[in-house]
């Protein structure tokens, strides 16, 4: 491969793009198999319709061609002598136009079942990569490399369609191969020899090329994914204040038009050769093929063969060599296909570290006990600092906890860590003295109500979205209603032009959008919507005035009432509603108590306190 790779100009790779042998593409076709069972299992009623018109259009060139021989050397046979009877004659033409007729409806049948029977696939698989994610680890979405193939396999998802039908197509054209060469085997055996020098340059450089743009592509993976953010940065109504305010116009599309630029040099310079040697080979097949007819015609008019066996012969070269060129070609986009398909099935090979156990007891119904922290630490993937570190103490059952100290001091971590979305690096957490490794996560997070301060604004219904916290009570209008009443969403839900039924955020058309206070209590009603044993409120109420905020926590002890409750908030006049609170920095245990003993104490909890009071003086 060294004499291509320098014939066609072969650039060394950028960093961290993948070179691809033949070896490897060839390897890539073991895909193929299980490609092919997802495509039999979306629908086999359809797919083996498909096989079956595929196999009748793939014998009717050499059938067309067959007919054309003997309707030219009627024709001659008629011109040459007095005999005039053209019932014959007319027979083959009507058959010919018959078989026209057949192969536009066979057509028109697979392009028909092509399409359908790809909707029906994109749609399973991308449904099979939505349910795959879901079971996948918080931790892994983190992780930049993840995204990069969880990307690839998103795109794969629609793409792959085209993938069927080309691994389809090649199994017809190869019959119907083996039809023509028949015909050519029985008159001139090195006919074929001649093709396949002709159309073999042709196809090594189709397979260099197909495995430079499958690296091209591969390779900006991670820049594919950042010019997708920059145009949505670019014009998006939750970036427009920002955008507009800070004067990021110019910064963003400079950098989209770098990225762009380079990508689109790659691609030109590759695009270009491509296209030139394509041409040289495309010259080269025409040679073979002229060749061979050159040879037809003296052998017609040598008296060797007749006019419709030189129709027929040439026809079938043509055809043939057509056939070839496509069948070779098409293998190595195939083998690319069949690349960037192991990209999807590598996707599905991504499993999650965290998972039910076969022996999970029962989550206890009551918590009797609590949460109790032993000596836990956590670091997040590829960090070099601790999160949190040799942590312990007990969240009683039925407590309400607050936790208190400065952004980044491990407080979010703690909460998902009690909701089961990380496993502890060290230590371990029991629940009722049983690791909590050892519960089902989807039981535990069932009882588990958690809004946290960057909840998710779905763009959605407002009964959705308060739905949200028990999702499958979404037709449970009374449930939905008590819940928007309790975290006062009502009186927002009230001002909207179809209320509960109002699509909110603007991303869809007559959506309404919602101020950051007014988004807060619909995020606020899931947890009422929740009804979960532990209740987590991770600053749920920095977006509300004074007046709202005091509302909401005159309903907090409704709420919590028999629950064990986390809160975080910077804001102690909420924070000493707790029954204790527990102070950490920098990940670490500092102290814990109710909030009198904490004053008392005259720690680093009384000292925050008499910061924030100064505040209002």
């Amino acid at each position: 491969m060294a004499f291509w790779n320098n014939l066609f100009g072969k650039k060394p790779p950028q960093q961290g793009q993948p070179q691809l042998s033949v070896q490897q593409r060839v390897s890539a076709l073991k895909h193929l198999p299980p490609f092919l069972k997802m495509v039999w299992q979306t629908n086999p009623r359809m797919a083996f319709l498909n096989v079956v018109l595929r196999l009748f259009r793939a014998a009717v060139p050499v059938a067309v061609l067959y007919v054309g021989q003997l309707i030219i050397d009627e024709v001659v046979r008629l011109t040459q002598s007095n005999e005039k009877e053209l019932n014959y004659l007319f027979t083959l033409v009507a058959l010919e136009f018959g078989l026209a007729v057949v192969s536009d409806f066979l057509n028109r049948g697979i392009a028909l079942i092509d399409g359908l029977l790809g909707d029906l696939f994109a749609n399973q698989s991308s449904v099979k990569l939505m349910e795959h994610a879901a079971e996948l680890d918080l931790d892994q979405f983190e992780d930049s490399t993840f995204y990069d193939k969880l990307e690839r396999a998103r795109r794969q998802t629609l793409s792959r369609t085209v993938l069927m039908s080309q691994v389809l197509g090649q199994m017809q054209d190869i019959l119907s191969m083996i039809f023509l060469a028949a015909g050519l085997v029985s008159f001139y055996p090195w006919l074929l020899l001649l093709l396949l020098v002709a159309v073999l340059p042709a196809f090594l450089g189709e397979s260099h090329f197909n495995e430079r743009s499958y690296s091209l592509v591969h390779g900006w993976t991670p820049e594919r994914r950042e010019l997708d953010y920059l145009r949505q940065t670019g014009a998006s109504d939750d970036t427009a204040k920002e955008v507009k305010i800070f004067g990021l116009s110019g910064f963003l599309i400079d950098r989209f038009r770098t990225l762009s630029n380079q990508f689109y040099q790659d691609n030109k310079k590759l695009a270009t050769r491509r296209a030139g040697w394509g041409s040289v080979f495309a010259a080269l097949g025409s040679a073979g093929y002229y060749g061979a007819y050159v040879y037809l015609i003296l052998q017609t008019v040598q008296g060797q063969v007749s006019l419709g066996q030189l129709t027929f012969l040439s026809g079938s070269f043509m055809r043939l060599r057509g056939l070839l060129e496509a069948v070779l070609n098409r293998f190595t986009s195939v083998a690319e296909g069949a690349l960037y398909l192991q990209d999807f099935f590598d996707f599905f090979e991504l499993q999650p570290n965290i998972r039910r156990l076969a022996s999970a007891p029962p989550f206890p119904k009551p918590i009797r006990e609590g949460f109790t922290f032993e000596n836990v630490g956590f670091k997040y993937r590829n960090a070099e600092k601790w999160a949190i570190r040799n942590l312990s103490f007990t969240l009683r059952a039925g407590e309400k906890l607050a936790l208190v100290g400065e952004n980044g001091a491990g407080k979010t971590t703690m909460v998902k860590l009690l909701s089961r979305l990380y496993d502890p690096t060290e230590g371990r957490i029991l629940l009722d003295g049983i690791d909590l490794r050892e519960y089902d996560p989807a039981d535990l997070r069932r009882e588990i109500g958690v809004i946290f301060q960057d909840f998710v604004r779905f763009q959605m219904s407002a009964g959705t979205n308060i739905a949200i916290g028990r999702i499958e009570e979404k037709e449970n209008q009374p449930r939905i209603e008590t819940s928007a009443r309790q975290s006062l969403a009502d009186t927002v839900i009230a001002k909207l032009p179809q209320g509960y039924e109002q699509v909110i955020g603007r991303r869809f058309n007559r959506g309404v959008d919602l101020s950051g206070g007014e988004w807060q209590k619909i995020a606020l009603g899931r947890a009422y919507m929740r009804d979960a044993q532990l209740l987590i409120l991770d600053e749920p109420t920095a977006a509300l005035d004074a007046r709202a905020e005091h509302e909401v926590f005159q309903r907090f002890s409704e709420l919590t009432q028999g629950k064990t409750a986390v809160l975080i908030s910077h804001r102690f006049s909420t924070v000493r509603m707790a029954d204790r609170i527990l102070v950490i920095e920098n990940g670490q245990f500092v102290e814990m108590g109710s909030h009198e003993e904490l004053i008392a104490k005259g720690g680093r909890y009384a000292e925050l306190f008499r910061l924030q009071a100064k505040g209002y003086l």
